[in-house]
């Protein structure tokens, strides 16, 4: 894993285990992920992100709204996959970044408890998960 990952791993367990941001924090975040910091904070105070969970299995994923006028939503694990162009565009193909503003905006919001929490069965689970595989 590269120094900048662990960095920025470290950063987001220490977030999580206070449930808040400190200045300092938001400054090494910055840092490692600029503008797109900016854009997922932006998505976070709007509400944009549904951690949505299989009641039984307790699995889950994220749902984070988009910026564009449509308000796209992406399906996200944080960690390691977003569904939006600029996660193939700017991380997969050009490792240009670390990660997209939609995962940036679901790790913020989780360490912060400021996801909408949606419980579904594990069948509409599966089902959401499913059109990973088609899109």
């Amino acid at each position: 894993m590269k120094t900048s990952s662990l960095v920025a791993e470290r950063v987001w367990k220490d977030i999580q285990s206070t449930g808040s941001v400190t200045n300092d924090q938001l400054s090494i975040l910055h840092f490692l992920f600029g503008k797109n910091l900016e854009k997922a904070t932006r998505i976070v105070d709007q509400s944009g992100v549904k951690r949505i969970s299989g009641q039984s299995s307790g699995r889950s994923i994220f749902q984070v709204v988009g910026e564009s006028k449509r308000k796209e939503e992406y399906l996200c694990f944080p960690e390691h996959y977003c569904g939006c162009y600029s996660f193939f565009y700017d991380i997969v193909n050009r490792g240009e970044q670390l990660c997209c503003k939609h995962q940036i905006a679901a790790r913020l919001a989780a360490s912060l408890g400021a996801c909408l929490d949606v419980q579904v069965s594990d069948e509409e689970l599966a089902l959401l998960l499913s059109k990973l595989l088609t899109s």
